[in-house]
This record gives structure tokens, C-alpha cells and sequence, in this order.
């Protein structure tokens, strides 16, 4: 790829290679927009085919990260570190692994606050770490924030009242029923949401979903769910998307929303906590003409982010609930974007999204010391 033609049309402002000899590591840095804040974005390790493909995650990952900022209403911009390697091979020498993620730190410390990096795919808190030996630019440290995924599955609950008051006329999850993709981690606590545990009081409230249905490959995220739930019920992983259920929840794969699964889909809203849940454009288009209201993944799923962002600024779990609850009015107001311009919620999101960040660019316009 021509990496100046595709930042200028995308509008990025930098991609930073590195690489330290002594420990191998290698990876890439993308900043696409600091209008708004400092770009973060997480730091994922990945067994790349080649430096081309690498690039090419990077780059598509940072500007998503800008898209989500921005929707979710934080003062951050959008970035993404990938470090090409085999995860086991690296993370296998205990010796190595400081000496690998001490380095990392030292690059993130080198864009002087212009990114600020967090644990991703195959990278993990105790990684990080690491890198905060070296580095103040990283956020999701144990002891502070904690495990995102209570607080991910929040927001994606928030997120989808809303959904269930754009389909239906009410955001009531009772006599509502739910096929959850995806048991491990944000969906497992979604499906409590919706059997209605609080997650600050540790109780169960009255309000319940009439029916919850779930899938899920791992086979103790299953048996967990069974003696935990057992009035939520299993269904094969291919079985899921064409129950006849008012929502479709996905909260693993990404993806599953494509030309093979469009056809079968019974309910009346997709609403869950995956990434690239549409398979592509085209995916959001069919949807659509189909009346079934998607509520764009990285704006009901932005919690997890919400959630450092509050770790930046001083952790109060309370405030972060409460953000992460504001995913309900921002998705309300993407669904009428999307009426009123008739284009799909998908690309209501994305200019919900460039419309916040233009509007910051004329605030900043003159320049005012602080």
C-alpha cells in the first residue's frame, strides 16, 4: 500500500515504526487524530504475514479508536500500537518479556503524551506494567481500573435499552427476549444485566428479560453459565442467528453479521459488545432494508474505554458507571441522524463522530493561554 496516499485520505497524522535489537521487538504506532485529546488505543501483539499486513491493522484500528472517542464523548483522540511476533514464543521467556515491554515503554514515552497505550489482544495487565516502568502514557494498571469487562457490558446495556426503545417504543428488557453470541467475558455480565443483576448494589432487581438464549465455544464459559443461569438457555453456535428472539446480542466474534447470517435473523435489533460486527458495508445496507435497527459496535461497546479514560483523570468507578450509561442518549441520537438523513445507523455513527471533531477543530481555532 502507498502509506502517504492512504493517511492523506484518511486524514492521519503519524505512523511511527520502532524496534529494539536487544529484546526483537518490532512494531508500529498509528496517531489518526488528536483533535479532541491525546490518541490511545491499545497495544496489540500479533504473528503478522508481513510488515504490509501490519501497517494495515494499525492504521484501520487508530482510526476506529478516533471514531469511538469522539462518539463517546471524551476529550481523547485515536491511536494503535501493534508489535509483530508470535505471542507464545515472546511470552514463553519470562526473562525476555520485561526487557520486551520496558523497550515498548520507551517508545510510547518518546511521543511525549501524544499516545497513551493500554493492554489489547495478547497483551495483558501485568504487560503494562512493564511499560509503566518506563512510560506515564498507559492506563489499565491492576489496583486501579480493574477488569474492563463489568463496566464494557454496562455501557452495552445502557446501549441497548436504547436499541429496545428505538425497535419497540420502550426500553423495558421484561417480556423481551435476547440470543447472546459470546459467554466468556462482556457477554456473560450482559446476561446478568439482563436478569437484572446491579452491578454497584450486588443485587438483583425485579426486572428481568422474558427469555435469554446463549452460544459459546468454551466449554467452562458454558458450564458456568448453566449452574450460575440455569434458566438461560444453550443453543450451538450455528443455531443462534436464526432464533426467533427480539434482539441479537453478539459478543465474541466479529463479523457474524454477513451474508450467510442476514437471512436467517428473525429479531428487530442487534445490539452487543464485538467489534466489526458487520462483516461490511454492504452487511449495514442489507440490515437496513431488512428493518432490523443496528446499534454500531464501537459506540455501544465504548465503555471499556470510557472506563481508562476515567483511570487518567483519577478512577472513580461511580462517575465511569455513569458515563458508560450516556451510551444510551448518544445511541438515541445516532438512530435520528440515521432517520433523518436515511442512511444506515452505521454511517449515522461515523457522522455523528466527524461532525464532534470538526466542531473542536473551529473551538480551537484561536489560540487562548491557560
Amino acid at each position: 500500500m502507498n502509506k502517504f496516499d492512504y493517511m492523506e485520505k484518511y486524514d492521519y497524522e503519524q505512523l511511527v515504526y520502532f524496534h529494539d535489537k536487544a529484546t526483537g521487538l518490532k512494531g508500529i504506532t498509528c496517531i489518526h487524530d488528536t483533535t479532541l485529546g491525546p490518541a490511545l488505543g491499545g497495544t496489540r501483539l500479533w504473528n503478522y504475514a508481513n510488515e504490509e499486513e501490519a501497517a494495515e491493522d494499525v492504521l484501520r484500528l487508530g482510526r476506529g479508536m478516533t471514531y469511538k472517542a469522539a462518539c463517546a464523548g471524551l476529550n481523547l483522540g485515536g491511536g494503535k500500537t501493534v508489535l509483530i511476533g508470535d505471542a507464545k514464543e515472546i511470552k514463553g521467556d519470562k526473562l525476555r518479556v520485561e526487557g520486551y515491554f520496558r523497550a515498548l515503554g520507551r517508545y510510547v514515552q518518546s511521543l511525549n503524551g501524544r499516545y497513551i497505550t493500554a493492554e489489547d489482544v495478547n497483551t495483558s495487565t501485568s504487560d503494562m506494567i512493564y511499560v509503566a516502568e518506563e512510560t506515564d502514557y498507559v492506563t489499565g494498571l491492576p489496583g486501579k481500573s480493574g477488569n474492563p469487562s463489568p463496566v464494557t457490558a454496562w455501557g452495552a446495556f445502557a446501549g441497548l435499552k436504547a436499541t429496545l426503545k428505538e425497535a419497540f417504543g420502550t426500553d423495558s428488557v421484561t417480556d423481551r427476549t435476547f440470543a447472546v453470541q459470546g459467554a466468556g467475558q462482556t457477554g456473560y455480565f450482559l446476561i446478568k444485566y439482563l436478569l437484572g443483576y446491579d452491578f454497584l448494589t450486588d443485587t438483583y432487581a425485579k426486572e428481568k428479560a422474558k427469555k435469554i438464549y446463549f452460544t459459546e465455544i468454551n466449554e467452562e464459559h458454558i458450564e458456568r453459565m448453566k449452574r450460575e443461569h440455569p434458566e438461560v438457555e444453550f443453543v450451538a453456535p450455528e443455531d443462534i442467528y436464526g432464533l426467533d428472539v427480539d434482539v441479537y446480542c453478539p459478543c465474541a466474534l466479529g463479523a457474524t453479521v454477513n451474508e450467510n447470517t442476514i437471512p436467517q435473523f428473525k429479531c428487530k435489533a442487534i445490539a452487543g459488545t464485538a467489534n466489526n460486527v458487520l462483516r461490511d458495508e454492504a452487511a449495514g445496507e442489507a440490515i437496513t432494508e431488512k428493518g432490523i435497527i443496528y446499534a454500531p459496535d464501537y459506540v455501544i461497546n465504548a465503555a471499556g474505554l470510557i472506563n481508562v479514560y476515567h483511570e487518567i483523570h483519577g478512577y472513580n468507578c461511580e462517575k465511569a458507571l455513569a458515563d458508560s450509561e450516556k451510551i444510551y442518549d448518544r445511541l438515541l441520537e445516532i438512530y435520528k441522524l440515521a432517520k433523518n438523513n436515511n442512511i444506515p445507523t452505521g454511517k449515522a455513527a461515523d457522522l455523528f463522530a466527524e461532525k464532534r471533531i470538526e466542531m473542536m477543530k473551529n473551538v480551537k481555532s484561536s489560540h487562548i493561554k491557560r
